[in-house]
């Protein structure tokens, strides 16, 4: 009789139904051919014992419970069926025969080969030690076919992530003796599958330009081999949805929505034309804002100074969510537990205008059981944990618990941080599970810089963010340039006794010889200070600083004829020798994007004093200020920059150096370093002095120059004025010109962000100058780290 199982070890290219119709015939066909009165009689088998033949690792018993066939039972054709089908799908066998021989059933299997070794072939961009990590076959283990088509769809994917749409994986097997296969995954990567184009429909307040800054995927540009952005990841397509919706939102537009993502093979299927369908509603600003309390005796007036939003301001999420937390925190301090603060928005679609109500409701009396962390292997728990104003214990605060989680993110330690909750051991308590991914947070730099007055520099840097693993900040920095060396270590304990205090301590070891002026001048110093936070958009720096200045090289002032040397004033300070300068300083900084009230615009305020004077040679004091506005406007495509900054240096006991005073370098374009400000117009050399104080304005615009948006070429104008002025001993001096005379500048830049740094361009003519003023028309300032 011919074997069932050759009939049914064709399982892969028959349907059940036909494999059933060929057992029922045959069984058929062996009854008739035994003179059995009748098919039905033929379909029924009753076996005494079961052989099992082929087996060499795998035991019988675990043959017979896939079987399922008991001895003595009755069982049809399509018992049989069944058995076969369960044997063949467990994965173990290559292949499987049943055959009746009168009161016994013979089971005849081959097992699969055992995996020898695997190997990755055609493969240059992924190594085959990260092809490892993605497969689940491996050697030594039962090799499976399906498995292994499974691993070669993932190498695929993988390589899709990377940009690699056309990679092509075909996975081969090489009988070896034994029972044993080689398997080798064949891999055709192909070419990087680029963005093209980026472009928008239904776009009408933002320009295409504006929008693709906005997306985290980049279109193809002239740095397409190095800058990886430009290559099309499926995964990438949603999250730049949603950072197009995050950004109209954030500009009023509270009915934005991108209705779909078209993607697009070009004709030549090498890279892909991408279109995002925009609907963007209208803008909204704020008619009414007001805080209710829901509360019996809770005042709603003392919160209503917490929301900081007015009549006017453009409606956006994050600022709503940020009066929301600060009207949450207010709660806390007064005691309140379970305090909910709900939005409430009232549209006007006539005038476009929102009525903010912000609600102060209970909230359920839920607490925080415990904390999980996981995923952590160097980092400390506590460094995660510090992150979160909750502990256990505390009620429960989904916006804090939410705050957290992005804190967590920023502290840019973790590949990923996911935080979730759960129920705890009770209905009214909750367990928050954090699920960390640690990421490389050490990085040794190799960089040069260049600038038309400075040179070719080199800098070497070691630096460890995450110390330890206690989330401390350890760098060492050397640099040096044409005319100096530069070198320091510093050290930052972010969260010092276990507040949101910021320790530093900074030691530094500097020589210059400074340009257009024959001296040099060494510094050595250290600098601890701690900073913490005074308000919500304040720090606050408190600090101390112990150094030693030296000036040295100046060359003798000698009359002649003909006259040679330095200004007599450098002499004397040179002859002061090395001083000890022991002060102690603070410094008060203001950034108004803290608040999220407005997206495009900012404002910066810094003020700080140092007072010298506490022990060492030196007495005075040292006030310096900045103020800095940014905000962007034609569609924000134009960027707006205004900032004023000065400077006030007095002695208290006799006279400042140079070493000490503002030389105005880098403050005002156009000017070469040490190019202006006071000067000794009778020395041979008329060095430049410094001054003790400084002032300058600095207006600048940025703006698109009509090249694509992908070269990362923009342009702008700016406009400088300021002065140096001020000495304390002009004595013996005839022709010293420390007056307040102002200088200005105008000029033209090219801003061109780079693989290898951001470069900047600047064309300038000075304004107004003094004679003895030294111009710089052109300055290119480059910088990178490799």
């Amino acid at each position: 009789m011919m074997a069932i199982g050759q009939q049914l070890g064709r399982a892969g290219h028959n349907t059940p139904s036909r494999q059933i119709r060929s057992v029922v015939f045959l069984l058929a066909l062996a009854a008739l051919s035994s003179g059995l009165p009748d098919v039905a009689a033929a379909q029924s088998y009753r076996f005494d014992q079961v052989k099992i033949e082929g087996l060499d690792r795998i035991e019988p018993a675990t043959v017979l419970s896939y079987a399922a066939i008991s001895r003595g039972a009755t069982i049809s054709a399509g018992d049989l069926n069944d058995a076969y089908q369960r044997i063949q799908g467990s994965g173990l066998f290559e292949t499987v025969e049943i055959v009746p021989q009168g009161g016994t059933l013979v089971i005849r299997v081959q097992e699969y080969p055992t995996v020898n070794i695997i190997n990755f072939e055609g493969n240059k961009r992924l190594k085959d030690e990260d092809l490892a990590k993605i497969i689940a076959s491996q050697p030594r283990r039962v090799y499976s076919p399906s498995q292994v088509e499974a691993d070669a769809g993932k190498i695929v994917e993988a390589y899709a992530q990377s940009g690699r749409m056309a990679a092509r994986v075909d996975p081969k097997v090489i009988r070896r003796d034994g029972n044993r296969i080689d398997v080798a995954f064949e891999i055709r990567e192909g070419t990087v599958t680029e963005v093209e184009r980026i472009s928008f429909t239904g776009n009408r307040a933002f320009s295409d330009r504006r929008l693709r800054q906005v997306l985290g995927t980049k279109q193809a540009g002239l740095f397409r081999r190095i800058i990886q952005r430009d290559t099309f990841v499926a995964e990438r397509v949603e999250f730049d949805r949603q950072l197009l919706v995050d950004f109209y939102r954030s500009r009023g537009y509270i009915d934005a929505q991108v209705s779909g993502v078209a993607s697009e093979f070009t004709r030549e299927r090498d890279a892909f034309f991408m279109t995002f369908n925009v609907r963007e509603g209208q803008r909204y600003s704020f008619a009414s804002v007001s805080a209710v309390s829901e509360i019996e005796g809770v005042d709603a007036a003392e919160f209503q100074s917490q929301v900081k939003l007015r009549p006017g301001t453009t409606y956006s999420p994050l600022a709503i969510d940020n009066a929301i937390t600060r009207m949450e925190a207010l709660a806390l301090k007064k005691g309140l537990n379970f305090i909910r603060v709900e939005p409430r928005l009232t549209r006007n679609d006539r005038n476009q205008t929102l009525d903010l109500q912000l609600a102060l409701t209970r909230g359920p009396r839920v607490f925080v059981e415990r904390i999980d962390i996981e995923g952590n292997t160097t980092t400390l728990d506590q460094v995660v944990r510090r992150q979160f104003r909750t502990v256990e214990g505390d009620p429960f605060n989904p916006r804090e618990i939410r705050n957290a989680a992005e804190r967590t993110r920023a502290l840019g330690f973790f590949s990923k941080a996911d935080v979730e909750t759960r129920q705890g051991s009770a209905a009214d308590q909750v367990v928050v599970d954090v699920n960390v991914e640690e990421q490389p947070t050490g990085s040794l730099g190799f960089g040069l810089s260049y600038g038309v007055s400075s040179g070719v520099g080199v800098n070497v840097s070691l630096q460890e963010s995450n110390f330890l693993g206690r989330g401390q900040f350890l760098g060492v920095n050397i640099s040096s340039g044409t005319d100096n060396v530069n070198s320091s270590l510093t050290f930052i304990e972010p969260f010092f006794l276990g507040r949101d205090l910021k320790f530093r301590f900074n030691t530094y070891y500097n020589t210059s010889d400074s340009d257009n002026s024959d001296y040099s001048t060494r510094f050595v110093g250290i600098s601890p200070s701690i900073e913490f936070p005074i308000s919500e958009t304040g720090r606050l720096e408190l600090r101390y600083e112990l150094s030693a200045g030296k000036l040295y090289s100046v060359e003798p002032y000698d009359a002649g004829p003909p006259a040679t040397g330095s200004s007599p004033i450098l002499s004397r300070e040179q002859d002061m020798g090395e001083l000890y300068t022991s002060a102690v300083g603070y410094t008060y900084s203001y950034n108004s994007r803290l608040t999220g009230l407005n997206p495009t615009s900012a404002v910066t305020l810094r003020f700080g004093q140092d007072f010298a004077g506490l022990g060492g040679d030196v007495e005075s004091v040292r006030t310096t200020a900045l103020a800095r506005a940014q905000t962007k406007v034609w569609q924000e495509e134009v960027t707006l920059r205004a900032e004023v900054e000065g400077g006030a240096l007095h002695m208290l006991n006799g006279e400042s150096r140079i070493i000490d005073r503002f030389t105005g370098n880098g403050k005002i374009r156009g000017f070469e370093p040490n190019g202006l400000g006071p000067r000794d117009l009778g020395a041979p050399n008329e060095d430049a002095l410094g001054g003790n104080y400084f002032a300058v304005a600095r207006l600048e615009a940025e703006f698109p120059i009509g090249l694509p948006e992908e070269y990362g070429i923009t342009g702008g104008l700016f406009w400088d004025v300021g002065s140096v002025w001020g000495l304390d001993d002009t004595a013996g001096v005839a022709e010293v010109d420390d007056s307040l005379n102002w200088r200005s500048s105008v000029g033209f830049s090219v801003y061109w962000t780079t693989a290898i740094g951001p470069l900047r361009f600047n064309f300038s003519k000075a304004l107004v100058k003094e004679d003895y003023d030294l111009e710089q028309n052109f300055d290119l300032t480059i910088s990178t780290t490799f």
